[in-house]
């Protein structure tokens, strides 16, 4: 096989993942399996692809990287290429402040969930899935685990409050409005296309990021052709240098058809 030249990159959620079905469409199932012989396909994500909830997806998908966590873990197949921890000293700020606010703020490691205010976690996923599968424990053993990121579960009122108290840490809301990431200032999901890029020796501009929330914002701004789904938000959307139809409307094989990705080229660059 010749070597592929070019990464296109696909957030989870709501980009390739239909939260209202809770699954991947076949069409961008299509046109990921189409892109596979010239291009190498990455996910980026603001989940761990390899904890108990995601790796379903990972399995399905087969990517030649992941940029997970917002860029705090990335690899390549089997190999971990980069790796950072959040300070224990940040860590515990956090989950202090959030603790002492009644606020939502904690991570999934494996199947146990460990977040601060977890009835506002059952609440959330009983409004959206009408279950709830969580098995909860106290949060402040993060603190004796590797934590990357974090996750917010709440509205846009508790982020302006952590943002304020925090101005070392970004909390990009979620597309829905519903919570958000909690990422250190210098971590992003186009740190982690940069790093695949020098991996593999692949110029930014040879990149295509899709995305459909504010986490998606420095990739989509980073990489040669930045794709903000229909369904995405507004913010991201002005941003974007091509909007594509919505997830539930092909969006994904729309945009592969635009940029005719199918054909093995990268613009006028052979």
């Amino acid at each position: 096989m010749p070597e592929r030249k070019s990464i296109i990159s696909f957030d989870l959620d709501m980009t390739l993942l239909d939260h209202a079905v809770y699954r991947i469409p076949d069409s961008a199932l299509e046109a990921v399996e189409r892109l596979r012989k010239d291009h190498k396909i990455v996910i980026a994500s603001g989940r761990d692809m390899d904890n108990h909830y995601s790796i379903q997806f990972k399995e399905q998908l087969k990517p030649d990287g992941i940029i997970h966590m917002n860029g705090t873990k990335v690899t390549v197949d089997t190999e971990l290429i980069y790796d950072h921890i959040m300070p224990k000293e940040l860590l515990k700020e956090l989950l202090c402040f959030s603790s002492e606010n009644g606020l939502s703020i904690g991570a999934t490691i494996g199947d146990l969930d460990y977040y601060t205010s977890p009835e506002t976690v059952a609440a959330h996923d009983m409004k959206r899935w009408g279950d709830m599968n969580r098995q909860f424990r106290d949060p402040y053993q993060l603190l004796e685990r590797s934590v990357r990121t974090l996750a917010y579960i709440g509205d846009e009122k508790g982020v302006k409050r952590l943002e304020e108290h925090f101005p070392n840490v970004k909390f990009p809301m979620f597309a829905g409005k519903a919570g958000a990431d909690v990422v250190e200032q210098e971590a992003s999901k186009a740190e982690g296309l940069k790093r695949l890029c020098t991996y593999w020796n692949i110029p930014i501009k040879h990149t295509a990021a899709f995305g459909d929330s504010m986490n998606d914002l420095e990739i989509l701004k980073a990489a040669g052709i930045g794709i903000a789904m229909g369904n995405g938000i507004w913010e991201l959307k002005k941003e974007a240098d091509y909007v594509t139809s919505k997830i539930d409307e092909d969006g994904i094989l729309r945009a592969c058809q635009h940029f005719n990705w199918f054909i093995g080229r990268w613009g006028n660059d052979e």
